[in-house]
C-alpha cells in the first residue's frame, strides 16, 4: 500500500451521493497499452468517485473517467454532454459474491493528468491537498510503498533471484482463465516477479499468480516480456491486490 500524505478517512468526510451513472474508465499499463471498462457510479461526490470493475487497478494508478455528470458535480467544462475527468485510484478491494470484480475509490484530479504521466503511465501518484477548485493536487508516490503494517522482517523491496514455484492463469476479459501453467520465477519480490513462461501472453494481460506452497492467490499485470541469453522468455509482472508473502525466504 502506497504511503499517504492524506489519510483515507479525511478524504472520506466529503459526502458521496448514490448516483448509478454510467461510466468509462480508461488506464494505461504503457505507452502503447491501455485498457477500458464500461460500469456505472456507486457513489460520487464532486472531487472523487466509487465504482466497481471487473479488473484490478492498482492504488496509486492515474485513470481517466468520462461520465455524464451533472453539472452541480462538475468542477469545469460545464455544458459539455460528458464530463472527462482525471482521477487516482485511492482504494481497490476485492468484492464477494458469485461475479468476481473489483471495488474502486478514486480521487478527481482534474481536466488534464499529472506531470511525468504521458512519458511513463505506469507511473504511480499520490494525493496531497486540495486546490482552490476542490480538486486534489497530486505528488509522485515514493518508490518504496508503505510497509508499516508487515513484519519488519518483510519490510524490503528486494528482488530475490530464486525459483519459486507458481501456477500462472492468464484471465481474459470476463475474469475466466483461458491458459494456465505451472512455473517457476526468475526472480521475485514483494511488489512483482519474473516468470519463466511458455504462454503467449502480451503486455497488459491479467493473470492470476498462484502459489500452494504459500496458500496466496495474487491478481497481476504483465508489465514487459523478453526473451533471455538462455532462449527462454520470460514475463515480468506487476502484483496488484497484494504483496507476495516472502517470509522464509531469505
Amino acid at each position: 500500500m502506497l504511503s499517504s500524505q492524506v489519510s483515507e478517512k479525511e478524504t472520506r468526510k466529503i459526502n458521496r451521493i448514490s448516483l448509478a451513472l454510467p461510466l468509462r474508465v480508461e488506464t494505461q499499463v504503457d505507452q502503447k497499452v491501455f485498457w477500458s471498462e464500461i460500469t456505472r457510479l456507486s457513489d460520487v461526490s464532486a472531487f472523487g468517485a466509487g465504482f466497481n470493475l471487473k479488473r484490478p487497478i492498482k492504488r496509486g494508478r492515474v485513470v481517466q473517467m468520462i461520465m455524464p455528470l451533472p453539472r452541480q458535480l462538475r468542477c469545469f467544462d460545464f455544458m459539455e454532454p460528458q464530463y472527462r475527468v482525471w482521477g487516482i485510484i485511492r482504494r481497490c478491494v476485492k468484492t464477494r459474491g458469485e461475479n468476481e470484480s473489483y471495488a474502486h475509490g478514486v480521487a478527481f484530479i482534474g481536466k488534464n493528468p499529472p506531470p511525468g504521466f504521458t512519458d511513463n503511465p505506469a507511473k504511480l501518484f499520490d494525493i496531497t491537498t486540495r486546490s482552490n477548485e476542490g480538486l486534489w493536487n497530486v505528488t509522485e508516490a515514493s518508490l518504496r510503498p508503505d510497509e508499516s503494517h508487515l513484519p519488519k522482517d518483510q519490510r524490503r523491496h528486494s528482488r530475490f533471484p530464486i525459483p519459486e514455484t507458481v501456477i500462472v492463469e492468464v484471465l481474459d476479459d470476463n475474469g475466466n482463465v483461458v491458459n494456465s501453467e505451472s512455473t517457476v520465477t526468475e526472480n521475485l519480490s514483494l511488489g512483482g516477479a519474473s516468470v519463466f513462461t511458455t504462454l503467449d501472453v502480451q503486455v497488459g494481460s491479467f493473470l492470476r499468480i498462484i502459489s500452494q506452497r504459500y496458500s496466496t492467490t495474487i491478481i497481476s499485470v504483465v508489465r514487459g516480456r523478453r526473451l533471455g541469453s538462455d532462449g527462454i522468455p520470460r514475463i515480468h509482472v506487476e502484483f496488484i491486490d497484494h504483496f507476495f508473502p516472502l517470509e522464509g525466504i531469505e
